[in-house]
C-alpha cells in the first residue's frame, strides 16, 4: 500500500472516530435524545440534497442559456 493510500485511510478512520465521539458526547453528556439526533441527521441530509439539486438545476440552466446564445450567434453569420 502506498504512502498516500495509508494517509487517506488514516484520515477517513480518524474522521469517523471523531464524528462518533461528537455524537456520543451530544447524546451522553448533554442529554440529547437519540431520536432528536436522528431527526437532525435527516434534516441535514435533506438540506444537502436540496442544495445539490438546486446547484444542478442552476448549472443546467446556465449551460442551456450558453448553448442557446451560441446557436443564436451562429445564425447571424
Amino acid at each position: 500500500m502506498s504512502r498516500a493510500n495509508r494517509r487517506y485511510i488514516r484520515t477517513i478512520i480518524l474522521s469517523v472516530v471523531a464524528m462518533s465521539s461528537l455524537i456520543w458526547a451530544a447524546i451522553d453528556l448533554f442529554g440529547i435524545e437519540p431520536q432528536v439526533m436522528l431527526d437532525l441527521f435527516y434534516a441535514t441530509a435533506i438540506g444537502a440534497a436540496g442544495i445539490v439539486v438546486t446547484a444542478g438545476i442552476v448549472v443546467a440552466g446556465v449551460a442551456g442559456l450558453k448553448k442557446l446564445l451560441e446557436l443564436r450567434r451562429g445564425d447571424r453569420g
